[in-house]
């Protein structure tokens, strides 16, 4: 084996551990099936035999009452049976369904089929459109596994901003030790059946921090012990004759601290229920990442942050689960009076706003840590699929970006083209030339994307990538605005200004101009595209800069050393016009617009 082959062997090998897991779950999905049907016949049998039953030892009375018991608790056993299995099954579907998903995305079959995150898609961003980080078939829908819109916002705001050197190689630490953690993104992913519709971070955050104002301490002390008095007056009236004064007393007493505290316990009990269920998804999840034990620091970090006073969170929840549930009870017209003898509803709301002074402040720091380990599990889910890319290096010092055989990670491998681009002091940018759908535009967001990815801790599409610190700036794909009256021409150079802005941030900015400036004339055009290339280098901004106006290229001869012209070339083969995607020194020296025309069956 060459070691050019050793690539698309490690990833066949993830190809076939995909398919023996899906194949796994669809074997265990189809036995459960199996089960299922049978138990429903069972269930079946159970009611009509205890029907039966019924009706001979009520009904016509010619068997003991006792033979009833036999075929209903049969029935009642087979109901909870059958429903952990249908459980189960639905897991087992889900599984297969998530190892499907991943096959989708090795095999090139994923776009538009998963989590698009075009609620993040902002057109004044500096490059999130232009590179196509969200929408269907993005960058963010290649990339996204998690389930939680916490998971989901933490990814998307490592993709919108570049983070520091030092958080990103903790991030490259951290999903090099997840890349292989097959099983606890399996896990994940299966958290709930719809988590990621129900999951609202914000609310749960306003729920955890908004509280009601508590009763004294004294309060909660005093509600068991009214409680308690009333049980044993009540006992003592029942079995010692003390007659009915002593539980009549306890009574008024309980009545009168009851409606004392009404108006803040009302609102609790009233509150608690809407966020439970967001509560009962979020256990599931961090229970899950609670039992697993991490090396890299940025992990034992996150797991160290969901402890609250040494108990894991899970178990704080449940804490929770079982006061509401006890609360829920009340509604229950048999327990209904003794829920009013022993203070339920006021015990359980001073139990839950105590529960909401230690326990809510840490919710959003539950949430933020579950949702990077859940953004960290998606870049490692990634990792893993795509064995061939490597991560990049940060460098400090001056800007600058050194990318070997540079691709595109989102177009299939097959169909990935490479090229060497190296930005530093000189070349500090490059004029791209080239003729239509030659390559210049490709190569601009390979480079823009694979900077975004470098920048979040992720692998990267190159053979080799080395990059200082960079803020990205792109003129790619700006439209005009029809809401804001704007024309094309107009939000290209409005974009232009902002880019400019951005390069006298902190951080150097890799700018990426595509076919700049060409809705004005040629004149105004090579004036306006030199003062702004000009500027931006002034500025110790990185870039590349297309075009298929020559003109444009005298640019770099006038700035030797600092700027450099490279291009694309095309040539005809059977009288079509084709493409190797080949940067090349120099500036192209042919079009092929004309060709183009002809070959659509214009007469030109």
């Amino acid at each position: 084996m060459t070691a050019a082959d050793a690539p698309s062997t490690v990833a066949s090998d993830v190809s076939a551990e995909y398919a023996r897991r899906r194949d796994l779950h669809a074997e265990q999905a189809a036995g459960l099936e199996q089960r299922g049907r049978w138990l429903s016949h069972a269930r079946l049998v159970a009611f009509v035999t205890a029907a039966a039953g019924a009706w001979f030892a009520f009904g016509v009375r010619v068997v003991a009452a006792g033979w009833v018991a036999v075929p209903a608790l049969a029935f009642v056993a087979l109901v909870v049976v059958h429903d952990r299995v249908l459980r189960r099954r639905r897991r087992a579907e889900r599984a297969m369904s998530h190892y499907e998903a991943g096959l989708a995305r090795l095999e090139d079959r994923w776009m538009g089929s998963g989590e698009s995150g075009e609620r993040y898609a902002d057109a004044k961003h500096l490059y999130a459109a232009d590179l196509d980080l969200f929408g269907p078939g993005s960058v963010f829908e290649k990339l996204c596994s998690a389930r939680t819109r916490a998971g989901q916002d933490r990814l998307a705001a490592w993709l919108c901003e570049a983070s520091p050197p030092d958080v990103v190689r903790e991030r490259q630490a951290a999903v090099e030790e997840l890349r292989g953690e097959l099983d606890l993104r399996e896990d994940l992913a299966l958290v709930g059946e719809r988590v990621e519709a129900r999951l609202a971070p914000e609310a749960l955050r306003d729920w955890g921090a908004a509280g009601v104002s508590p009763p004294a301490p004294a309060a909660r002390g005093l509600a068991p012990v009214l409680a308690g008095t009333a049980v044993v007056s009540l006992f003592g009236w029942i079995l010692f004759g003390w007659g009915p004064t002593p539980f009549a007393l306890a009574l008024a007493a309980e009545a009168g601290f009851a409606w004392r505290w009404r108006a803040r316990v009302s609102p609790i009990l009233a509150d608690v229920g809407r966020p439970m269920r967001d509560l009962d998804l979020l256990a599931e999840l961090l229970e899950r990442l609670e039992a697993t034990r991490f090396t890299s620091p940025r992990l034992v970090a996150l797991r160290a942050s969901l402890d609250t006073d040494g108990v894991p969170p899970s178990k704080r929840i449940a804490r929770l689960r079982w006061l509401v549930d006890l609360a829920d009870s009340r509604r229950n017209q048999f327990f209904l009076p003794i829920s009013a003898l022993l203070l339920v509803g006021t015990q359980v709301a001073l139990a839950v706003e105590a529960w909401r002074r230690t326990c809510g402040p840490a919710l959003g720091r539950w949430l933020e840590a579950a949702g990077e380990i859940e953004a960290l599990c998606s870049i490692a889910g990634y990792a893993y699929e795509q064995p061939q890319d490597p991560f990049p290096q940060l460098v400090a010092g001056p800007a600058r970006l050194e990318a070997r055989g540079l691709g595109h990670p989102l177009l299939p491998l097959s169909r990935v083209v490479r090229n060497d681009v190296s930005l530093a002091r000189e070349p500090q940018a490059l004029i791209v030339s080239g003729s239509n759908m030659s390559g210049k535009s490709t190569l601009l967001r390979s480079l823009g994307v694979n900077a975004v990815l470098a920048q979040a801790g992720a692998p990267v599409r190159a053979e080799a990538l080395q990059l200082s610190p960079l803020g990205i700036g792109a003129s790619i794909q700006v439209h005009d605005s029809l809401q804001e009256g704007a024309s094309r021409f107009y939000a290209e150079i409005t974009r232009l200004r902002q880019i400019v802005d951005a390069a006298e941030g902190e951080r150097p900015l890799l700018f990426l101009l595509d076919e700049i400036l060409h809705g004005t004339n040629s004149h105004d055009r090579r004036v306006g595209a030199e003062a702004v290339v000009r500027g931006l280098l002034a500025r110790g901004a990185l870039g590349l800069v297309s075009t298929h106006d020559l003109a444009l290229a005298q640019i770099a001869e006038d700035e030797a050393g600092t700027l450099q012209n490279v291009h694309f070339v095309d040539h005809l083969e059977e009288g079509r016009v084709a493409f190797d995607y080949q940067l090349r020194p120099g500036v192209v020296t042919r079009s092929n617009a004309l060709e183009l025309m002809r070959a659509v069956g214009l007469d030109v």
